[in-house]
């Protein structure tokens, strides 16, 4: 498992370096980078959450399973969320506490985590749609509870954005799809298999972009950030794995895949909605580029620790 899961996430860190030499190297610059998120958030995204429920046969027994884990990661993002605001949540005047709190529970549960899942059960096409699942649950608590955390007022909390985004629309035109359980031509499944391929990679070199563009002196030496990655990378995986042993389902692949997928680094939508409303942006920018570069050795060392497959 340790070796597996190694390997998977360190050619996660080759992309990664790409998009750090082709800045280093002036091949490319931070001003590209709006434009290739763009084409992420907007196309490989969405392709990619298709593609997962294109792989996956009809069935109730499944539809059902894909609604347990939809409730499941939203309690337990929310439970964690609840915890770090009770021993915190005096502390919230600080905006660096409440940067810490919502970069410890939102992760990068799609692009990286569909692909670490993926290779643990890569006979298993619903861990995909579980990867998709926990994205939609991400978005939903990011536009209410972690708009109003990173800004500290309601105002700009959002039911209409939590709804109305490209995963969300995605999901709400894959699942009709899916229980419609078309057969779809090559036509159609190669090109969206295709893109879907491309989402992790794309992700990965913007991360390196933005990696080129940091002082990588204060991005190791600054505590608050390594206090974010313990509480990510750690703390909520042990969480989440005490978690599901509560609930009374006899799913490995369920339990696993609400582990798994808890152990992935701090997603990048943290960092834009800081950019967003100003707030902690370069802390924010720490945050998700340190727990990606460290979740090369403790999303292997959690497995092993977490995971019995």
């Amino acid at each position: 498992m340790f070796i597996l899961l190694f390997s998977t996430v360190f050619i996660l860190l080759i992309y990664m370096a790409i998009g750090f030499i082709l800045v280093k190297a002036g091949k490319a610059s931070l001003n590209h980078v709006k434009s290739i998120t763009g084409v992420l958030i907007y196309v490989l995204g969405p392709a990619m959450i298709l593609n997962s429920f294109m792989k996956l046969e009809f069935s109730w027994e499944a539809f059902a399973k894909i609604g347990i884990y939809f409730f499941l990661s939203l309690i337990a993002q929310i439970l964690f969320f609840l915890l770090i605001f009770a021993f915190l949540g005096r502390k919230y005047s600080d905006s660096k506490y409440r940067i810490l709190t919502v970069g410890s529970v939102l992760g990068n549960v799609g692009f990286l985590g569909m692909h670490v899942i993926s290779s643990i059960f890569p006979t298993e096409p619903i861990v995909l749609c579980y990867s998709s699942i926990n994205v939609m649950t991400m978005n939903l608590i990011v536009f209410t509870i972690g708009t109003y955390l990173i800004t500290n007022d309601k105002k700009y909390i959002s039911l209409k954005s939590a709804i109305l985004n490209p995963t969300t629309i995605a999901l709400l035109i894959s699942i009709p799809l899916f229980m419609a359980n078309l057969k779809y031509p090559s036509l159609v499944t190669q090109p969206v298999e295709l893109l879907s391929k491309m989402s992790t990679p794309v992700c990965m070199i913007i991360l390196g972009m933005r990696l080129a563009n940091s002082s990588l002196k204060d991005l190791f030496s600054r505590g608050f950030v390594y206090a974010t990655c313990l509480l990510k990378l750690i703390v909520f995986p042990v969480m989440v794995f005490f978690f599901v042993k509560l609930i009374p389902i006899d799913d490995i692949v369920l339990k696993t895949s609400l582990v798994v997928l808890a152990m992935t680094p701090s997603g990048a939508i943290i960092e834009s909605l800081a950019e967003l409303h100003d707030c902690q942006q370069e802390f924010a920018a720490n945050v998700v580029l340190l727990t990606t570069i460290l979740c090369v050795i403790t999303i292997p060392l959690m497995s092993m620790l977490l995971v019995r497959v």
